[in-house]
């Protein structure tokens, strides 16, 4: 145990000095900027600097050097011992973002005073709190008070997408944690029987456009939908959005219980495009899904990303590093919590 302690704390006093020979580097060199994908990057002797509304895509290199590795490895190994809290990260993340933007707000536990977000009917079945806290927990022994919970959430989903098979890709951090967490503010996360005029609505809302929405919805191809959340298919005759065998399936899932789970796709485990070729086929299990193959200004995007699964994986990645910078507190704007299910 010192063995392994005193290695992590050498590779902490190494990744601290690589950054100050950097910094030496801005300041000698001076650096210049390019934009890719519509982001700002400053760029020292090759090494490339995101800068992109206040926050930065080496915000910890200073300040935590080894914060990503942590986040990374507590992911990996997590995923390796229960594949489905992949789906359940980035649903987290989501669920985050799209209530006063992407600041941890959904961790934070209810009080006497105050139901929060986490006890709404609609994040009920939200997973993997436990292993943001335990991210958390090793943070604050080698960087106390430096990485936020908001953070931390927006680096797991990205590592989850990762390792289940999805793109690899960057965000900007240095998000501030949120003091405010209400109930009553998840009324504006989408529901499973929204058409995609509603979807196109809201997520428009967000400053996101229709392609983006389709894209991120395709985090779907992770993750299972319980059957109280698409029940309302089965009843009142056939849906004519949905394939007549399928039905039979939903129906079955539906006989166990209002919580059993079926999976979005044939691969609930991997990133794939599989979501899509699902909805092509009417097989999409919620409303909200398959509402994007029969609407006339979602259907083509399906089909594109159907047919090519690099389109979408570029297209989703985009998405998700702006979905990451919904609304971050900044500064006096917010704080660097403790412990991410309480405010200090």
């Amino acid at each position: 145990m010192l063995h392994t302690k005193s290695m992590f704390n050498l590779k902490m006093v190494i990744g601290k000095i690589l950054g100050l020979i950097l910094l030496m580097e801005m300041i000698v060199h001076g650096f210049r900027f390019e934009v890719v994908d519509g982001f700002r990057f400053d760029v020292v002797n090759g090494f490339r600097f995101g800068v992109v509304d206040g926050l930065s895509m080496e915000y910890y290199l200073l300040r935590c050097p080894l914060a990503e590795l942590i986040v990374k490895i507590k992911v990996i190994k997590a995923l390796q011992a229960d594949p489905t809290l992949a789906a359940s990260l980035v649903r987290l993340h989501f669920h985050d973002c799209f209530i006063e933007g992407c600041d941890g707000s959904v961790l934070l536990n209810s009080t006497k005073q105050n139901k929060a977000e986490r006890d709404s009917p609609a994040n009920l079945s939200l997973r993997g709190f436990e292993l943001i806290d335990e991210i958390k927990e090793e943070l604050e022994k080698q960087c106390p008070g430096i990485v936020s919970c908001a953070d931390i959430l927006a680096m797991a989903a990205r590592d989850a997408v990762c390792k289940a098979g999805g793109p690899l890709y960057d965000i900007p951090k240095g998000r501030m944690d949120g003091t405010r967490s209400k109930i009553e503010d998840t009324i504006n996360l989408p529901a499973p029987t929204f058409n995609a005029s509603q979807l196109i609505n809201l997520f428009g809302q967000h400053g996101f456009s229709a392609q983006e929405m389709v894209a991120l919805s395709g985090a779907h191809t992770l993750g299972v939908a319980r059957c109280s959340s698409f029940k309302n298919r089965l009843v009142g005759g056939l849906d004519a959005n949905l394939n007549a065998d399928f039905a039979k399936t939903l129906f079955t899932t539906c006989s166990a219980s209002d919580t059993a789970e079926q999976p979005f796709d044939e691969t609930r485990n991997t990133f794939d495009n599989l979501y899509y070729r699902a909805l092509q086929c009417k097989s999409g299990v919620l409303d909200s899904d398959q509402t994007l193959y029969a609407s006339a200004e979602t259907k083509g995007i399906v089909d594109s990303y159907a047919s090519n699964k690099v389109m979408f994986f570029s297209d989703f990645k985009r998405a998700m590093v702006k979905m990451s910078m919904l609304n971050v507190k900044q500064g006096s704007q917010g704080e660097v919590r403790q412990d991410c299910y309480k405010i200090n």
